[in-house]
């Protein structure tokens, strides 16, 4: 009889343990994606994934330049949003029904030997070499995106060439556009360079290819559109009450596993 009972209630414990945790588990598996996805270490300060509706919230990604730089931070991103669709990812084809970027500073970086620090995005290594991003280790990683949101704020370029002490540019794109039918997560990384470096002057002081790295997301740049004060409105109320429903879940939960 203690049997019957004893399976059910380990199966509700353990259910029970990983809810409390899905939220560490999560950020894990998403921080090592985005990692291979970018090719560069990055840091994630808060992540929400709702339990009944299929949402993510993400508080402050950060990805950081290759140590051989004296600016640790390359990306800014205060803020991410994620409406996905969950069968998807049981089948390891993920399919993202929108996604927001809040993309605040972009700081460009030639160090004093003249290396760009934009040279070490997978994207950016896989276009000089006239090759898939994917092809780097063998490693697919299969993402759909209906609707992309894309907002970037500065762009900062930093030149340490000529003196211990950087020359200084700061570039206020305020972009916000929307895109559609992303295939693949190296589009997005390619849309957020050339999106961030095209209405500056970073790539002819850099010699960057910027011509060649448009010609890969061409499709891509032709659905963009601007975003509406409507639009805005709509996605921004999304957003909020996602983060609402996750954090009411999360303290259940809390609250639950305070009890002894």
């Amino acid at each position: 009889m203690k049997k019957r009972f004893l399976i059910p209630l380990c199966v509700l414990i353990g259910l029970f343990v990983v809810l409390l945790l899905k939220d560490q588990i999560i950020k894990v598996s998403v921080e090592g994606a985005a990692e291979f996805v970018t090719g560069l270490k990055l840091h994630i300060n808060s992540f929400r994934a709702g339990i009944l509706t299929p949402v993510v919230s993400i508080k402050g990604l950060t990805v950081y330049n290759p140590p051989s730089f004296r600016d640790r931070v390359m990306l800014d991103m205060p803020q991410i949003y994620v409406n996905y669709d969950l069968g998807s990812i049981l089948r390891k084809d993920t399919h993202l029904r929108q996604l927001v970027i809040d993309l605040k500073e972009f700081t460009v970086v030639k160090n004093a030997d003249g290396r760009l620090n934009l040279n070490s995005l997978k994207v950016v290594k896989a276009q000089k070499e006239n090759r898939s991003p994917a092809a780097e280790n063998g490693g697919v990683i299969k993402m759909r995106i209906d609707d992309l949101r894309l907002k970037i704020g500065k762009v900062i370029y930093k030149d340490y060439t000529a003196s211990p002490a950087p020359s200084v540019r700061e570039f206020n794109v305020n972009i916000d556009q929307r895109f559609t039918d992303i295939e693949n997560p190296y589009t997005v990384v390619s849309l957020i360079v050339v999106k961030s470096l095209r209405n500056t002057t970073i790539a002819n002081l850099t010699n960057f290819d910027i011509e060649g790295m448009q010609g890969t997301i061409s499709t891509t740049l032709s659905t963009a559109r601007q975003v509406t004060a409507q639009a805005r409105q709509e996605t921004e109320d999304a957003m909020k009450n996602a983060q609402d429903v996750v954090k009411d879940v999360s303290n259940v939960f809390k609250t639950l596993g305070g009890k002894q």
